[in-house]
């Protein structure tokens, strides 16, 4: 066993990317168990059927005494009662990108996907390319592709594909998580400023990201977005090769003749190879090209990728049709920066041109319940025909100069002529909307959270 190891312990085992580790691990022969303060299906069910003891709440006994590692989630901090007793009985542990570098990603060709926006997507999309290329990848997505059916899958595979978050790694690793990822080909989106509880300003983010390409090797590849500042700015000092990627006339691999046909989808070239994708949207048309391109590096024929693309569903909760009610369509989306949720606008607007276009935004991130996108909010909203704010989620965590204020955002936009409104919960959200949409309206409810299941509760009583 690696290190003499044979009996790990994680602290939030039931996080997707804990349990998935967790479980991967369990199949490799290791004594896996853990501790979570909520231990509930589908994930506590699935770890449970792979063997894995799982304990409910947070006590020093749960710690088992032979344990040889504790792996330490992201979500855990200082007076959890488990941490404190690792730390007191001088245990070694790890955090969870430590340990998928120690277990999983040494020896590998590890494909990172980084950015601001579009990691879920494009890191599911190239994920796709190599499983229809038959390369059996290994997988860390942050989110539920269509096609794969699960987020995460550890396999003795010689590619993996992983969303490089530039989160920070855990209350004892301030570092970005991606830094820890070994990566042979990274993918930079875009850089924008976000996550405003860890980084002071795009400056910290670029200095993260920066760290991140200087460890890319030489026999490696760092593909940068074309059409992003921040990014050709980053890729500047990277020792490693760069290839650029974009509608710009300067990109090395430049996307052309884009076409968004109505009723969803896009179709573009690339390098003089026509592909057909189901997404709609300009940066969804951006994701695929450098999927693409790190598809390319590693060898795989045009046509294998062209059949991938054309055959790709998305991701749950990116722009994903909950359900029609009276003709209305009901639209869920993770989008939570000001930028995501004017592009994914965008694409809604090219998939049904014509239609009245309602959004409904919970300020739910870190970033968005900060008072940081105060003013570009209302332009984020310009494409819908009408917006409607919920309150602030955990308002009481942010110190009160520092909040967001959604009644400002809604009297903005109101100002432009807009029906704009700001209702607190799920409940006024649904009766005031109930009088003014019909039937070709689309709701696009704009969350990173559950919303107190209005999707659902727009469905039933609409």
């Amino acid at each position: 066993m690696q290190h003499g190891i044979q009996h790990i312990h994680f602290l939030g085992i039931c996080g997707t990317a804990m349990g998935s580790v967790a479980a991967a691990l369990q199949e490799r022969g290791f004594t896996v168990t853990g501790s979570d303060e909520n231990v509930y299906p589908p994930m506590s069910t699935f770890l449970e059927k792979k063997g894995v003891k799982l304990t409910a709440g947070y006590r020093a006994a749960n710690l088992p005494a032979d344990a040889q590692l504790i792996v330490i989630g992201n979500a855990m901090k200082r007076g959890n009662p488990e941490v404190e007793a690792v730390l007191n009985r001088k245990l070694y542990y790890l955090s969870l990108p430590e340990t998928l570098k120690e277990f999983f990603l040494r020896g590998r060709h590890n494909l990172v996907v980084t950015g601001t926006h579009g990691k879920t997507t494009t890191t599911s999309l190239l994920t796709w390319i190599l499983e229809t290329a038959g390369l059996e990848p290994s997988y860390l997505i942050g989110g539920i592709p269509k096609n794969l059916g699960q987020g995460a899958r550890f396999r003795d595979s010689a590619h993996v594909v992983l969303e490089g978050d530039e989160y920070d790694t855990a209350f004892f690793d301030k570092r970005s998580k991606f830094v820890h990822y070994m990566p042979e080909l990274v993918i930079v989106n875009n850089i924008e400023f976000d996550h405003a509880d860890i980084f002071d300003d795009l400056d910290a983010i670029k200095l993260s990201f920066r760290r991140m390409l200087n460890i890319v090797p030489g026999n490696g590849m760092a593909l940068l977005n074309a059409d992003d500042p921040n990014c050709l700015d980053v890729g500047r000092t990277c020792p490693a090769p760069t290839l650029t990627v974009g509608f710009s006339p300067d990109a090395a691999h430049r996307i052309e003749a884009a076409s968004y046909p109505a009723g969803g989808g896009a179709e573009f070239t690339l390098s003089g190879t026509r592909f057909h994708l189901r997404l709609s949207g300009e940066y969804n048309v951006r994701n695929a090209a450098m999927a693409i391109t790190a598809a390319r590096f590693y060898g795989i024929p045009l046509p294998v990728i062209q059949k991938a693309v054309a055959s790709f569903e998305g991701v749950l909760r990116r722009q994903e049709i909950r359900g029609e009610v009276r003709g209305i369509k009901i639209i869920d989306d993770f989008g939570h920066h000001p930028t995501a949720i004017r592009q994914t606008l965008a694409g809604l607007r090219h998939q049904y041109p014509g239609a009245r276009l309602w959004a409904i935004f919970e300020p739910r991130s870190n970033t968005t319940r900060r008072a940081v996108f105060q003013h570009q909010l209302p332009g984020a909203f310009a494409g819908a025909d009408g917006v409607v704010f919920s309150k602030v989620a955990r308002l009481e965590q942010i110190p009160e100069g520092e909040r967001l204020k959604p009644e400002q955002v809604i009297a903005d936009i109101a100002a432009t002529g807009k029906p704009a409104f700001y209702e607190p919960g799920a409940d006024q959200i649904i009766a005031r909307l109930r009088p003014l949409v019909q039937s070709g309206d689309i709701i696009a409810v704009f969350s990173n959270g559950g919303f107190d299941g209005i999707h659902a509760r727009l469905l039933k009583e609409l």
